[in-house]
């Protein structure tokens, strides 16, 4: 029986397409992800530089507080307030800097969150979605279940016949990948969807997020 020696080429390149389409859908994932956030900073702020700015606070805060991860009880309502707080710490750094009353929220995070709080939520859960499929799938049903539906951690376990401890190292371990999720969003250029990109835009985005970085450890140094 003859064999066409393109079959052979064809199915050793499988592995490396499978890798590829993965990438791509990663890649697709944290824009898409990033976008939900952003076009709610947007109508929000009704201001697109001040939008990537708070986008990129928000982002940058969440990673440097990871280590809160362990203790939450949820993701989507942290990251919902580390959100809210950016959004309130905008409000009141435009105040100052114009010298009159906040026009963005007041200094209390619950009547922030009261103003918008399901549009905020719903930016949060949109953009978590969009990551999930790029974990592993058990830590992504966990990180669903537990962290977007809020449904308890034991019943969880009982139902995929795990112990409880197993229910939380999936989720640790879950809302790690999470964190190296965002850092990528972080430096995935909004436009081409690349981590390396060279276009305008996503040296714009990584200068941006590297100011603020610098200028957060700034200030824990003083």
């Amino acid at each position: 029986m003859n064999h066409d020696p393109n079959d052979r080429l064809s199915t050793a390149d499988q592995p490396n397409t499978a890798a590829k389409d993965a990438d791509i859908a990663v890649r697709r994932s944290l824009v898409e992800g990033r976008q939900h956030i952003l076009n709610f900073l947007r109508r929000r702020l009704g201001d697109p530089e001040a939008a990537e700015d708070v986008l990129q606070t928000f982002m940058l805060r969440a990673i440097d507080r990871s280590e809160q991860l362990r203790d939450v009880r949820a993701v989507r309502g942290w990251l919902g307030q580390i959100l809210a707080s950016s959004i309130a710490d905008y409000g009141r750094k435009v105040s100052r800097r114009r010298q009159r009353e906040v026009v963005m929220a007041p200094t209390d995070l619950d009547s922030v969150q009261n103003g918008f709080g399901e549009e905020l939520d719903e930016a949060i859960c949109n953009c978590l979605y969009k990551l999930l499929p790029t974990l592993r799938p058990e830590y992504a049903e966990v990180i669903w279940r537990v962290d977007l539906q809020e449904q308890p951690r034991d019943a969880v376990a009982k139902d995929l016949g795990i112990t409880l401890n197993n229910i939380t190292v999936r989720l640790h371990r879950g809302r790690q990948a999470l964190k190296t999720r965002l850092e990528q969003m972080c430096l995935t250029c909004p436009v081409h969807g690349f981590l390396d990109c060279d276009c305008d835009a996503a040296e714009k985005a990584r200068a941006r997020f590297q100011a603020m970085k610098d200028d957060a450890g700034a200030k824990t140094t003083d």
